[in-house]
């Protein structure tokens, strides 16, 4: 195992807001990063040392940004395989491609986490419409319709309240193979942030009552009530389970519902997460600068609360017209991407309140 001193460059695949927070993490550390993206708009890039704008599958841009970079990361997890593969033969990426291979396809994600032991709702394959008919007669109904793949934010997700609902559910996801899964009745959702070192150390934030409006997380709140706190331990030895399996480095986020039974698997996410953006105040070490420090092989910092009370409230399209309101507030952090419009849905910012005492 080897340590990058500062001053060595961070590769990052993906040019969004988790891009941009990344390398201003890796900037204060003292270290370089290269985006690389093919969005013509990279809000990443406005914070980075550098950018290509290029697609993830030309392998001669690819072979450029290893002989340029130290290890390569990524911010997203809906990259293929293929690009991120050609550049661990080339210099070393962290988290590896088992990580996101796992997380991209959820009938492998809950399979691989309840074959360590973790809870999931009653799930399905589903790949044909007979399929789901099948489906939906074990599990039963209500139940959600999920693709496989790209699905986030609520995307790729229909309800379906009865049988019924079979046929435009299939139609409405275009008839792409998903799983179907069973309700769990909960009454809190919240997430479990682990960092994993290069030298396997493990290290899990205190976990965030997370709350969602139309399927997007509206706001996440720590101290977590008690029937989150109670599922703590359980949820953070799962994490940290997975973590171990799948030699992940870096930060790898957890998110579970809270039940009466213990605390219920939901999904992972194989990087840096929304519901921890509260740590880059309410936290004595952030989730971005860990990540930036597991993968160069430094120390993990302390995830201690820096405050009695933290709270992380997106802003969701018109919420960030809203700007000066947040910069009058005492004890308000507001964080604005760098986006152009702002459209109903776009994750334009957040804002993160810290009560000292």
């Amino acid at each position: 195992m080897s340590t990058l001193p500062p001053g060595s460059t961070i590769g990052i695949l993906g040019g969004g807001q988790l891009g941009r927070m990344l390398a201003v993490a890796a900037a204060q550390l003292g270290y370089r990063t290269h985006i690389l993206a093919p969005d013509e708009e990279s809000v990443a890039a406005q914070t980075a040392s550098s950018f290509t704008r290029a697609d993830y599958h030309s392998r001669i841009v690819l072979d450029e940004l290893a002989a340029q970079c130290d290890v390569v990361t990524y911010e997203f997890e809906n990259i293929a395989l293929g690009p991120v593969e050609h550049l661990a033969s080339k210099t070393p990426v962290r988290p590896g491609a088992q990580s996101l291979s796992i997380a991209q396809d959820r009938a492998r994600e809950k399979a691989f986490v309840a074959a360590l032991g973790g809870r999931t709702a009653p799930w399905a394959p589903v790949t044909t419409a007979e399929e789901l008919q099948a489906a939906i007669d074990a599990i039963g109904a209500p139940a959600i319709l999920k693709t496989l793949r790209l699905g986030y934010d609520g995307k790729g997700q229909v309800r379906i309240h009865n049988a019924a609902d079979a046929a435009t559910a299939w139609a409405e996801i275009g008839e792409r193979p998903a799983i179907l899964e069973g309700f769990v009745r909960f009454s809190h959702e919240f997430s479990i942030i682990t960092v994993r070192g290069l030298d396997g150390t493990l290290a899990s934030y205190p976990p965030p009552w997370n709350e969602h409006k139309d399927g997007i997380l509206d706001r996440s709140t720590l101290p977590a009530p008690a029937e989150i706190a109670r599922h703590w331990g359980e949820a953070a030895t799962l994490a940290g389970r997975v973590a171990d399996a799948l030699d992940h480095v870096g930060v790898l986020t957890l998110e579970f519902f809270a039940t009466d039974d213990g605390p219920v698997f939901n999904e992972m996410a194989p990087r840096v997460h929304n519901s921890g953006h509260w740590s880059i105040e309410g936290a004595e070490c952030s989730q971005f600068e860990n990540h930036i420090r597991a993968i160069c092989g430094l120390p993990l910092g302390s995830t201690a609360l820096t405050g009695v009370q933290v709270e992380m409230q997106n802003l969701i399209g018109a919420d960030a017209d809203r700007w000066a309101d947040y910069m009058a507030e005492p004890g308000a952090h507001l964080h604005l991407y760098g986006k152009g419009a702002a459209r109903p849905g776009r994750k334009m910012g957040h804002v993160t309140r810290v009560k000292r005492g």
